[in-house]
């Protein structure tokens, strides 16, 4: 008498398929729930770099500064630099430096839906493009 030890072809193709069928329905809420914390962490991000601006005003005289400059001064650190969390992060000061604007924009549409952005008013708005923002939320404040 002979016994079969494992399984069939038919039997492994039938849970091949299974996981591709599960793996079909839960990669899309895996990418969105990725996004949204990459989102939420570049909301939280732009908030540092708010608090960091204003000490460093303080500390130089009324003056921002760049992401170099907030370094430099050990407001934050050195992971701005480069992207984290999907997001990149860029200061633009006036010619005077009395005013700044920081962008908080995906490295690619996997990593966040929406591009950040805020001044002195500490007010987090959605990107001025409109491919960049909720529909019709464009440079509106994030709720």
């Amino acid at each position: 008498m002979r016994t079969s030890r494992g399984f069939s072809l038919l039997e492994l193709l039938i849970v091949v398929a299974i996981i591709l069928i599960i793996s079909t329905i839960a990669l899309p809420s895996l990418i969105q729930s990725r996004q949204t914390a990459h989102e939420s962490a570049a909301v939280g991000n732009l908030k540092t770099i708010s608090s960091a601006e204003i000490s460093y005003s303080v500390s130089s005289g009324g003056v921002f500064g760049d992401v170099n400059a907030l370094i430099g001064a050990k407001f934050i650190d050195s992971r701005f630099t480069a992207p984290m969390s999907g997001y990149e992060y860029i200061i633009d000061l006036t010619p005077n430096g009395r005013g700044y604007t920081a962008y908080a924009n995906a490295v690619t549409a996997n990593e966040g839906r929406y591009d950040y952005y805020t001044a002195p008013d500490w007010v987090i708005r959605f990107s001025d493009a409109s491919s960049r923002a909720p529909s019709g939320l464009n440079g509106a404040p994030v709720q």
